[in-house]
């Protein structure tokens, strides 16, 4: 009876598209077959949709595991927003909601409710479940269940009890990242009764793998700035170590005129949420991050990621560079490593207490060491990692290929973009036809994307839940007149067209009339500026720190760099003069550069800020 089931209809009239990406269809009647069903489709695939439409189909809810709060809270309103029942159920929700949502559930109210795996593990949601009318389970990055995972979580272990808990309610498994051992311990944790299985090529041939080791920060520094001046305009997402890293990489890119925004984990929840939004909406097109950012991110016009250090394993980084190019246009992935990563890696590994995690963990480190040092064709080394064996020895789309950009072959006025193919091959054909639609206006394109800003600030939601990136391109490319021309543009479907409608053909309209977006002024203040500013007002580090909006530490170092570059004489109300003779005697015994011997030479509360800030003045001196 599955099989009769009009799908068409509900995805034209929902989610605005007029047909399913590979694999879609099947998948979803695989799980409106009652069938346990496991998928593994790459970053961008389409994976959400393979579980919220049976669910709106079936008329009965479908309960998704996930992780990340966040993603659950912004897939939960956007399924609100299009019409569709849907509720979330974790710490961030008062009690009293969290109450009425399980009396609803019970009644049948959602068509998709999402739990953290740490929710279900309770006794008494389990007893709360069986009285809810479940069509299935669906679990969410399904990878973190196995040990031999990148990202194993402990509490995805008790997911196993499903089966026992439910054992007539189909499981569907999703993921983006499973070597083939990992598939295996899915299917097996999850007790998955002949399950249908449906793995999507890891091959992302619109993707431009680019790895090149870096001998100085200098020389890496200079590469960042090339590929982001040649992405001028573009979205991009730079991967940064460590949260100094992330600040100090903001700082340095403001000098050069080139605006970023941060993102990690230690910035409070407003100000995280206020960046993130920013660079949603286009508002600023660079997003320097840690690891913490991208997880459920759902922008599809990202057209390069930049990795400043080595990745822990190859999955995290076939996630991270996945990020880029999910809109199926060209797209640029650019490792730019030090040796030094690799030591930090191998440190952060030996201090693992757990022996089996330790050698999975070095297993990992020798993948992704292979990866970036090898002479093999690195779209061919991800397939084999994953276990899909390619056709083909040359993708002649990654820098061992022959495809570097001049950028990286040390011509400073070189473009990042994607030059077009010196060799084609059919299997390519269909994926660089779709790869390539009707180019659309700019400055249409940038007008919507303010309209955009406009009524995700008067509505106080993210930007792509008032229209993607994506739709936003191919209203440019159909320029709709009417209502019913409107519902022809990918990604409006009718509740969306209903609410926006006017709106939308009001903002076409105006641009056919002569408006245009308003020009946006960057600031010209350069963070080294500021900062000399704030000193010279008698400002302390702290205040500074405050003002900026940066951590202590952020500061210090750039104090410390401009006293070494001599743009800033080093004050000795800084550090206390005892200190600063027991810092200086280190310095001289041990040099400048040994900054942990020195630490350790020293009296525990002397800070590294204090002897970073001493050493300066030592280089700058010696110069």
């Amino acid at each position: 009876m599955e099989s009769a089931i009009d799908l068409s209809g509900p995805l034209r009239r929902y989610w605005g598209y007029s047909e399913f990406r590979p694999l879609q269809e099947r998948i979803i009647r695989s799980i409106l077959a009652g069938q346990d069903t496991a998928v593994v489709m790459p970053t961008g695939g389409g994976k959400s949709l393979c579980y919220q439409l049976p669910a709106l189909v079936s008329g009965k809810t479908a309960v998704v595991i996930s992780p990340l709060i966040a993603l659950m809270q912004d897939q939960a309103a956007q399924l609100s927003e299009m019409g569709i029942p849907a509720a979330v159920l974790n710490s961030s929700v008062p009690w009293p909601e969290q109450s009425n949502i399980m009396a609803q559930a019970a009644q049948g109210a959602y068509r998709l409710l999402y739990l953290s795996p740490e929710r279900l593990a309770r006794p008494e949601t389990v007893s709360w479940l069986a009285r809810v009318p479940i069509a299935f389970f669906a679990i969410d990055e399904a990878h973190c269940i196995s040990e031999w995972g990148h990202e194993f979580r402990p509490e995805y272990r008790q997911l196993s009890s499903l089966r026992a808990n439910f054992p007539d309610k189909p499981i569907a498994a999703f993921t983006a990242s499973a070597t083939r051992r990992v598939r295996h311990d899915i299917l097996a944790q999850l007790q998955l009764s002949h399950p249908q299985k449906y793995i999507q090529s890891f091959h992302r041939s619109n993707l431009r793998y680019l790895v090149r080791q870096c001998e100085t920060e200098r020389e890496q520094r200079r590469l960042l700035i090339a590929a982001l001046k040649a992405h001028a305009g573009d979205n991009v997402i730079v991967y940064a170590p460590t949260i100094a890293l992330v600040e100090a990489t903001v700082d340095f890119l403001a000098d050069k005129r080139i605006a970023a925004i941060p993102y990690h984990a230690k910035m409070d929840t407003r100000t995280r949420q206020r960046n993130q939004e920013r660079w949603m909406s286009d508002e600023v097109r660079v997003l320097v991050g840690t690891i913490a950012f991208g997880l459920g991110i759902n922008k599809a016009a990202v057209r390069a990621v930049i990795h400043l250090s080595l990745p822990k394993s190859l999955e995290q980084y076939y996630q991270e560079a996945g990020r880029a190019g999910r809109d199926g246009l060209p797209s640029d992935c650019a490792l730019l490593w030090r040796k030094k990563d690799a030591g930090l890696l191998a440190h952060f590994i030996e201090a693992t207490s757990d022996n089996a995690e330790k050698e999975r963990a070095w297993q990992r480190y020798h993948v992704i060491r292979r990866f970036v040092e090898s002479s093999a064709c690195r779209h061919r080394q991800i397939c084999l990692h994953f276990g899909e064996t390619p056709k083909w020895d040359r993708c002649e789309m990654c820098d061992v290929c022959g495809a570097s950009p001049a950028w990286l072959e040390d011509q400073p006025h070189a473009t990042l973009a994607v030059e077009p193919r010196t060799r084609r091959k059919r299997q390519d054909t269909r994926v660089e036809r779709e790869a390539s639609p009707a180019a659309v206006d700019p400055e249409l394109l940038e007008y919507l994307r303010e309209w955009r800003r406009g009524i995700a600030v008067r509505d106080n939601v993210p930007a792509f839940m008032v229209l993607h990136d994506a739709t936003l391109e191919d209203l440019c490319r159909k320029l709709p007149r009417t209502h019913s021309e409107l519902l022809g543009v990918s990604g409006i479907g009718e509740r969306k067209a209903a609410a926006l409608g006017e709106t939308v053909l009001g903002a076409l309209e105006a641009f056919r009339n002569g408006a245009r977006a308003a020009k946006r002024e960057e600031s010209r203040v350069s963070p080294s500026e500021e900062t000399l500013r704030l000193l010279g007002e008698g400002r302390t580090f702290e205040e500074i720190a405050q003002i900026r909006e940066r951590r202590l530490a952020t500061v210090i170092d750039l104090v410390a760099e401009l006293v070494e570059r001599g743009r800033l004489a080093f004050d000795p109300k800084w550090v206390e003069e005892e200190r600063r003779r027991q810092i200086e005697a280190a310095l001289e015994q041990l040099g400048t550069d040994r900054m942990k011997s020195i630490k350790d030479a020293l009296p525990p509360d002397i800070t590294y800020g204090e002897i970073r800030l001493v050493a300066s003045a030592r280089r700058h001196s010696s110069k």
